[in-house]
């Protein structure tokens, strides 16, 4: 079992609050405005960037692309796909440990993650341990649906020869099977908003183009401190989405004043 790293800090500790909280994410003025209702949809969702930081300042964003989905139906198994700011572990890996959150345990599928292994892929649970960007997503999964698998894939490497090679082994390991590949990335952080506004634009547009080196080039080329571009590249590797529509995007700083601000963006792939 792996138990939260960030529970009581990046969301509420029991599950009581922490539901009341993904429903005032929900209902939040940027959030879609309403709480969910899990519908067995035509599953067109092939792929999405949701970001990770604490519920106050990104779970209404987040709430957008978790709303969708309910409407869209469940997949059989999400490929949630993070990236490791802590420096602990391989370089590229999974576990195929449970997650606990307040909500209870998130199962992972452990045939899917077999294949996904003896590639660039590797197994440590050292690597997920203290690592928020894939935890911080699985409570507004369970809020919306209790049965559901899951792989966490978490990368500390993220070139782009190493985030296209993940790309690649997971598109070849997802064909023929029901699976929503979930990018968690946070934008620009800690800039004046009119800037993380600009430089969050470029990388955005160039996911909305589906390009993943357009957006590698653009997050090197602007210094743009998007977290999570390595995830983002394997997600659109993997899926090879035909569109891309961008849900909501806002900032830290449109939740409470503040002269540094970190950028959230909710997208989904088809």
């Amino acid at each position: 079992m792996r138990y939260p790293a960030v529970a009581g800090t990046f969301y509420p500790g029991n599950e009581k609050d922490l539901r009341r909280q993904i429903e005032e994410c929900f209902n939040h003025r940027l959030g879609p405005g309403k709480i969910p209702v899990y519908k067995k949809g035509d599953r067109n969702i092939k792929g999405a960037v949701v970001p990770h930081a604490g519920y106050v300042y990104s779970g209404p964003i987040a709430a957008h692309v978790y709303s969708a989905l309910a409407d869209d139906g469940f997949p059989e198994t999400f490929i949630i796909i993070g990236p490791n700011h802590t420096g602990y572990g391989s370089g590229v890996a999974l576990t195929t440990e449970s997650f606990n959150t307040p909500l209870g345990d998130a199962d992972v599928n452990k045939d899917l993650a077999k294949d996904l292994l003896d590639t660039i892929i590797d197994i440590d649970i050292n690597a997920h341990r203290y690592e928020h960007s894939i935890e911080v997503q699985l409570p507004f999964l369970q809020y919306i649906k209790k049965d559901f698998s899951f792989v966490p894939v978490c990368m500390g490497m993220q070139d782009y020869k190493t985030a296209k090679e993940v790309g690649s082994v997971i598109k070849d390991v997802i064909k023929g099977r029901d699976v929503a590949v979930i990018a968690s990335s946070d934008f620009t952080h800690y800039e004046p908003k009119a800037t993380a506004n600009k430089k969050d634009k470029m990388a955005i547009d160039a996911i909305l183009e589906l390009d993943s080196k357009k957006l590698f080039e653009a997050v090197k080329q602007n210094n743009i401190t998007m977290c999570g571009y390595g995830p983002v590249i394997s997600m659109l590797e993997a899926v090879n989405g035909k569109k891309a529509a961008l849900l909501k995007y806002a900032t830290s700083g449109d939740i409470q004043p503040m002269n540094d601000v970190v950028g959230y963006a909710g997208i989904i792939v088809k």
